[in-house]
């Protein structure tokens, strides 16, 4: 069952979030993107049923690309025990069913996000408390780029030798060819939020002396020569994109001026689109949040580089993302907590602005009378 792509006869009459866009060879049908969100319920890093129910209604959703959750590249590397994988036979095994589901009733574009929690994996899930697992819980020996913890209540992480940051490149690289098998049309590398690049790129947590730390030059040296490799090891003509958080809200730590270097360095190795968070490295993190918070990050890297930019934070209503897209803050907006609260907001995002958005045919009869035409047909 095939959804249809977005109408573009009608580009000049219709809202700029709905216009499609390009990425790379990837064109998407309109500038919403569903944010990766981790869900905390795979089994021992295999899909599970609550992945294909999960992603399975999002994908009804008419928003131009769904991004899987936060996908860890090794079975050290998870926020939790219950976090989703991709290292092996068996993960790669139950992803291909899980994508298999998707794409049986959907073709909305797939995105994965790799990761590594680093010095904030093995911990409870969020509903039991989120803190770190003891041994005795089933926790594990966790990694950094120093052996600096995240909180003061945990246990200090291993500093991470050459050899293994050897072993976490090629864990990298072998998740990205296991997701261009299962026919992923984009991936996502995590380098934000307090994961293990971000940990990499921020002074408060990287006090390293060796080439991967204390210049700025040396801090972004893993994520860039991760990127590479795995750019080398994806499809040439699939994007990779990568999300940062922009700052880490802390005095003396990763902030906006050395995410627009980083940002101007993934530009010239042809990085398809910069995801711009932030926060999440340091519980000492001030944030004063509103709608749109985040948003200025975008904007000003957006002013420094051609990569797309996508924007964040607390972006709930549809003319708030029309005016950041069509004002030029951004070149799209990602949804996360506002699009499990509400997982039809693109169908209701083009009957508020005038567009049309796709969904299954199935659910033709559902539109509203006041907004007959919303849904595209064959």
């Amino acid at each position: 069952m095939n959804f249809n792509p977005l109408n573009q006869d009608n580009e000049e009459t219709m809202s700029k979030l709905f216009q499609p866009i390009s990425l790379g060879n990837l064109t998407l049908a309109n500038r919403i993107i569903i944010a990766p969100m981790c869900q905390y319920s795979s089994d021992n890093g295999k899909a599970t049923s609550w992945h294909h129910a999960h992603l399975g209604q999002l994908s009804f959703s008419g928003a131009g690309l769904l991004i899987l959750e936060a996908t860890t590249v090794e079975a050290v590397g998870g926020i939790s025990p219950q976090d989703l994988g991709l290292w092996d036979d068996e993960t790669e095994a139950a992803m291909k069913e899980l994508v298999t589901s998707i794409r049986d009733n959907s073709d909305i574009p797939l995105g994965l996000q790799l990761g590594h929690a680093g010095r904030k994996a093995s911990c409870h899930v969020p509903w039991k408390g989120g803190k770190q697992l003891t041994r005795e819980e089933g926790g594990w020996q966790t990694i950094a780029p120093s052996a600096i913890p995240f909180a003061d209540t945990d246990a200090a992480p291993e500093a991470i030798s050459l050899e293994r940051i050897a072993e976490l490149k090629a864990a990298y690289v072998e998740s990205a060819k296991r997701a261009d098998r299962l026919g992923f049309d984009l991936l996502e590398l995590h380098g934000a939020h307090g994961y293990l690049l971000h940990q990499f790129l921020s002074p408060l947590s990287n006090q390293r002396t060796d080439n991967y730390g204390g210049s700025l030059e040396n801090r972004m040296r893993l994520l860039l020569e991760i990127y590479q490799e795995i750019r080398q090891a994806f499809s040439a003509d699939k994007p990779i994109g990568v999300r940062i958080s922009a700052t880490d809200w802390v005095e003396g730590g990763w902030d906006l001026e050395q995410s627009v270097v980083l940002a101007k360095e993934l530009e010239k190795l042809g990085c398809s689109y910069i995801h711009v968070s932030s926060g999440g490295l340091s519980p000492q993190q001030k944030i004063s949040i509103g709608p749109n918070y985040q948003v200025p990050f975008a904007e000003r890297i957006k002013q420094e580089v051609s990569t797309p930019v996508i924007a964040v934070g607390l972006i709930t209503e549809p003319d708030q993302a029309e005016a950041i897209v069509g004002t030029g803050q951004a070149d799209m907006v990602a949804l996360a907590r506002g699009i499990l609260y509400n997982p039809r907001w693109p169908w209701h995002a083009a009957a508020k602005l005038g567009a049309k958005v796709s969904a299954p045919k199935q659910y033709w009869r559902s539109e509203p009378h006041n907004v007959k035409g919303i849904f595209l047909a064959e």
